[in-house]
């Protein structure tokens, strides 16, 4: 997978996956070819949210990639998962033997769980919060980007999965759940929300979660321009209510695509997570070509390592 790592700076309507900077090429890796590649913090002497950077701190983190964007926010991809992922091919039951075969990764397509942190005008931005106290990593990055959660403003959510909202739960010293960020506003989509309290079975952990927010929780819909110009997009299927988000020339598409490498050439295949999968085809296809169109730099939940394409 070294091709994730050579640098783009044009826009190709495949979407190659790279990352666009200023930086240079990290030269240290990890050593276990199972964990992530470390990546230079890129597009500013300091990593995004460090409040006092170094050149030593600002040097490597790892499963994290900055960026800066054309309105000169920046944008970190952080690696909530584990060391490497690899989405089987059991998942993508729509492609044929021969189309999946063709891609020659007999042991999975790469994959990652990912979140992804704005600063924009000194605050934060927190896109998805992760897997939590299911294996997320996400405070432990933040931690080492010198980030603390308290200062986190506003948390947009794609959906409801538990890979997306179980890390906005933390415990307390007595063990009792709490807000991982306590003084963080939760945007979700109201559709997304309604769906998940009144429809959808096995919604104990999403019921909880909303309960324990609902002071700070704020529904939007579709089409609503939210704090510091995020734009709500409509990116249903994978969930009723599953959003993709633009700002500036940054798109997260959330869970748009589980296996990129498949799915960037047959936006037509869909995973078996996918609830919806004709509405959630037409999705990807309509947003893939919007940000072909609008030469947008596309992040993803699950896009594999260093997690944008272009």
């Amino acid at each position: 997978m070294n091709k994730l790592f050579i640098p783009f700076c044009s826009f190709a309507l495949a979407l190659t996956i790279a990352g666009c900077s200023d930086t240079k090429t990290p030269t240290k890796e990890s050593a276990e070819s199972a964990a992530p590649a470390k990546t230079a913090i890129a597009g500013s002497e300091k990593p995004a949210g460090t409040e006092a950077a170094t050149a030593e701190n600002a040097a490597q983190v790892e499963g994290t990639k900055t960026i800066t964007l054309s309105n000169g926010a920046t944008v970190t991809w952080i690696q909530d998962n584990e060391g490497e992922k690899l989405n089987p091919r059991s998942l993508f039951s729509d492609a044929s033997d021969s189309l999946y075969n063709s891609l020659n990764m007999p042991n999975g397509i790469p994959a990652s769980v990912s979140t992804f942190l704005v600063k924009v005008d000194g605050k934060y931005i927190l896109f998805d919060a992760g897997l939590g106290a299911f294996g997320g990593q996400l405070m432990n990055r933040l931690a080492a980007l010198g980030v603390n959660a308290d200062s986190i403003g506003l948390v947009y959510l794609t959906h409801f999965h538990v890979d997306h909202i179980a890390g906005l739960v933390a415990k307390d010293e007595a063990g009792n759940d709490t807000k991982a960020f306590k003084n963080a506003a939760v945007y979700a989509g109201k559709v997304e929300y309604d769906a998940w309290m009144n429809d959808i079975p096995k919604n104990d952990l999403q019921k909880g979660i909303m309960a324990l927010y609902k002071d700070s929780l704020h529904l939007f819909a579709f089409g609503d321009s939210l704090p510091h110009g995020v734009l709500a997009m409509d990116a249903i299927g994978h969930t009723p209510g599953h959003t993709a988000f633009q700002f500036g020339n940054l798109i997260i598409v959330g869970d748009l695509m589980h296996g990129y490498a498949l799915q960037k050439d047959h936006p037509e295949i869909n995973s078996n997570y996918d609830m919806d999968k004709p509405k959630s085809a037409e999705s990807r296809k309509r947003i893939m070509q919007y940000a072909s169109d609008n030469k947008l730099l596309m992040t993803g939940m699950h896009l594999p390592p260093p997690g944008f394409a272009e």
